[in-house]
């Protein structure tokens, strides 16, 4: 089928009723105590994800204490900063406790409604985050996958350090990559998204700075510092949100304490790799990305390696993830969650997750799925597609927040993109170290900026007989 196909089909469009606002979640008896907890600090209000013998997994528990206190912080003239974290050096928090839903969906279908509902509370709680009208910090010291993407990614600032490691592993449980996937993956540079999502990469420390998934690098030892120096800011009460922003960006950029040398630590998704990246996972099919990885011959080691990773995950998920990736460009945050709490319910019926969860992270040692089906091939069109169709009638996901657009508002934090360098290059036709001081200045000297804007140059860019640099196709 092809993508204009895929991407017309009514049931993308089909009307579905709106509820009201739903109500701000209340903790329920059974709730663990102590699993989070709140701080202030004048100005500053901490929130830390307190389940350290399970890397701070995310629970309902979790997310119903959470989402009161910060939709309470949002109206208080006293909160001025909101900054989430995780106890202890670990994990801000390493997902969602997808073990407990995989045990609950064997319950059947009952069980199953149950797991939906907790992914339809998260994708609550990650779309306050991403619409929220308070600055949000979100500190990703440690593993930082799954669920703590959520809590993050969407986040005008989210601070990565040296303990970080950061990955979207759904296609290896039989899930997909959500918690907004549908939203941040599509809009990294290139087919960086594709390839994060399809074969769960990771990134360590800086790299997710390169990445684009973290705005700031700052060293571990320097975030209780941050805090205080947080803390005592003062922001004049008629400031937007903007005015605001930028007040506590200069302020994380006092800890900066620099970044590692590219001889240390060379970027990841950068040079050959990254045009193969593109090259091979530009397609709208996983038999034709499969297919480009076979014939690739600048990176030949790379392709090997990526198509053993990509042979062991769930078929469903890969061609599930890849038309999510394609349609998801076009969403809005909003409808990025409420679609993605739809595809969660079907996996949630789908014996791909159970199977995925027990193989990798509850057996001892951990074993190969066996996915059902097997392979690609007995993956179809018309299976995918069922997993996008919005039943008649079927209410959306109802959200905290009316908030709602179409690309980031608050991007200017991070890196430049790769779409910002390639604009600047065609509008102007300027020498290589001219054109990286530009940013470099554009951006208050940030750490990584002059990087990888270099990068990109290197990568995209020829020079003329004068010298300058024109944008390669």
């Amino acid at each position: 089928m092809p993508l204009r196909a895929k991407v017309t089909n009514p049931a993308f469009f089909a009307t579905a009723k709106m509820s009201t606002t739903p109500e701000i979640p209340k903790e329920l008896p059974g709730d663990e105590a102590d699993d989070v907890l709140f701080s202030s600090l004048y100005g500053v209000r901490l929130i830390e994800l307190n389940r350290p013998k399970k890397l701070n997994s995310l629970n309902g528990s979790m997310a119903r204490k959470i989402l009161p206190r910060m939709k309470e912080w949002e109206k208080s003239d006293l909160a001025n900063i909101v900054m989430v974290s995780g106890a202890g050096p670990k994990a801000l928090c390493a997902g969602g406790d997808v073990a407990a839903l995989a045990l609950q969906n064997e319950q059947g279908p009952e069980g199953q409604q149950q797991s939906t509902d907790f992914f339809e509370l998260e994708y609550r709680l990650d779309h306050t985050i991403a619409t929220y009208k308070k600055p949000f910090i979100s500190v990703m010291d440690g593993i930082t996958m799954g669920g703590g993407v959520g809590l993050s990614v969407h986040a005008p600032f989210r601070i990565a350090t040296e303990r970080t490691l950061f990955a979207m592993p759904e296609t290896t449980i039989g899930f997909f990559p959500d918690v907004g996937g549908s939203f941040f993956l599509p809009r990294l540079d290139g087919e960086t998204g594709t390839y994060l999502a399809l074969t769960s990469e990771r990134l360590k420390g800086v790299q997710a700075l390169y990445g684009g998934i973290a705005t700031h690098y700052l060293h571990s030892s320097s975030l209780s510092s941050l805090t205080n120096r947080l803390a005592e800011l003062v922001f004049d009460d008629e400031w937007p949100l903007g005015q605001r922003l930028n007040l506590v960006n200069r302020t994380l950029a006092e800890y900066s304490t620099g970044i590692p040398s590219l001889e240390e630590e060379p970027m990841q998704l950068a040079g050959g790799v990254r045009e193969a990246i593109d090259r091979c996972f530009k397609y709208n099919t996983v038999d034709e990305i499969f297919q480009a990885l076979e014939k690739e011959t600048k990176q030949k080691k790379w392709a090997r390696q990526t198509l053993e990773t990509l042979s062991i995950r769930s078929p469903t998920s890969l061609k599930v993830t890849l038309r999510q990736m394609r349609l998801g460009r076009e969403w809005s945050i909003s409808e990025a969650f409420q679609r993605e709490a739809h595809l969660a319910g079907m996996f949630m019926r789908h014996p791909d997750f159970v199977e995925g969860v027990k193989a990798r992270l509850m057996a001892k040692p951990a074993r190969q799925a066996e996915w059902q089906p097997a392979t690609l091939s007995e993956v179809t069109d018309e299976a995918v597609t069922s997993f996008f169709e919005l039943p008649e009638g079927k209410e959306r996901l109802p959200l905290l927040s009316e908030a709602n657009y179409t690309s980031y508002p608050h991007a200017r934090f991070g890196l430049p993109s790769e779409a910002e360098i390639e604009q600047y290059v065609r509008d102007h036709s300027e020498k290589f170290f001219k054109t990286i001081a530009v940013f470099a200045a554009k951006w208050d000297n940030k750490e990584g900026v002059r990087e990888k804007v270099a990068e990109v140059l290197a990568r995209r860019t020829a020079q003329t007989e004068e010298g300058n640099l024109r944008w390669v196709e």
